[in-house]
């Protein structure tokens, strides 16, 4: 009796031990992990001239536009250990455009909200067990703008272009399909927890179209282009149900 009692408290030492060296059963096939984090939107812009109504290019005119942060969710599916699908969605930031070149005296051109869900396809490394996980993806984003806002100035700056005082403009962003690649890492605290950082880069050009009413009534239109490739950095926490 007495070798049955001092049997069981090593039997129950060694049963903690084995259950902290169990694998973590961190991300592995029908695994869901939902991610909350921060979005850093980061444009390698450059833009067109300015084209008006009649063709002509305003010389030297040219915008740039700012970085923007938001908050986002992240919802990813692992279909085998290594193979995930991720659905990226955020609150639509807002980018502010600013005037440079032959602009830079009006300051900020605008501001829009982009929308700019994605889907990516991951491959993450190691075994789902793994503590740490890096990862490489590739994807689609469909990206739209709302609330296209032009400042004061520079619609006083395109009524004097159009040597029509007190004309009103307002402005149109195409909307586009755009790449998305992208790589990260994900560190797995336990079965549940985890904390992740990736980086996307997105080829994404938008055509803008202003369409100024001028003194006398008539419509007429200014176009541009602007090319953001945005890079893209996400720092989130997760958690796997």
């Amino acid at each position: 009796m007495q070798k049955q009692s001092s049997f069981l408290p090593k039997l129950a030492a060694l049963s903690v031990m084995a259950a902290f060296a169990a694998p973590a059963m961190a991300q592995t096939a029908g695994s869901n992990v939902v991610n909350l984090g921060w979005f850093h939107l980061a444009p390698q812009d450059s833009s067109d001239k300015l084209r008006l109504a009649s063709g002509a290019q305003v010389p030297n005119s040219g915008a740039s536009v700012g970085n923007a942060d938001t908050l986002g969710v992240a919802f990813t599916h692992f279909f085998t250990d290594n193979f995930a699908v991720t659905t990226d969605l955020g609150i639509p930031p807002t980018f502010k455009l600013t005037g440079t070149g032959s602009l830079a005296g009006v300051g900020e051109i605008g501001k829009a909200k982009q929308w700019s869900p994605a889907v990516l396809a991951k491959w993450y490394f190691g075994d789902g067990n793994s503590q740490f996980r890096p990862f490489v993806g590739a994807g689609v984003s469909y990206v739209w703008y709302d609330n296209v806002e032009l400042s004061d100035s520079f619609q006083n700056t395109v009524a004097r272009t159009y040597s029509s005082p007190g004309a009103k403009s307002t402005a149109d962003l195409s909307s586009s399909w755009a790449p998305v690649f992208n790589i990260g890492a994900a560190y797995n605290f336990d079965k549940n927890w985890s904390v992740n950082f990736s980086v996307s880069y997105l080829p994404l050009k938008t055509d803008a179209d202003i369409s100024t009413t001028l003194a006398n009534g008539r419509v007429v239109h200014s176009t541009t282009s602007l090319t953001l490739n945005p890079i893209v950095s996400f720092l989130s926490v997760g958690y796997k149900f």
